[in-house]
């Protein structure tokens, strides 16, 4: 099992899950976070540090956004050299995207 990163992650890209991850398993895109399956050791550390609560381990994430299993290992393939591991800025809109529901044109960005 891995954890996954899934919509209410995109547009906020807030990056304190990745600053606690002790294998560097997340990957930065141009606007949201990606964890790699092959990389995840399933310690659930970047979970509570989540604000807008968009990880979930890959068996208990919400149907609606169970397609986010498949964009995280594919989009860890093409981000691999984008690993990120530390705390930066969120977006600029963060704080107003981040209880929005998102639609395809915010998710797919230059991806």
């Amino acid at each position: 099992m891995a954890y996954v990163v899934t919509e209410p992650c995109i547009n906020c890209k807030y990056t304190n899950c990745a600053s606690v991850c002790p294998v560097d398993a997340f990957r930065e895109g141009p606007n949201f976070l990606v964890i790699s399956p092959d990389d995840c050791i399933d310690c659930d550390a970047c979970v509570s540090e989540c604000p807008v609560e968009a990880i979930f381990p890959d068996d208990e994430v919400p149907e609606k956004w169970e397609h986010y299993i498949e964009w995280n290992e594919k989009l860890t393939e093409k981000w691999d050299d984008r690993v990120i591991n530390e705390t930066v800025d969120p977006m600029p809109e963060a704080d107003e995207w981040a209880d929005k529901e998102k639609t395809v044109d915010d998710i797919v960005q230059d991806w």
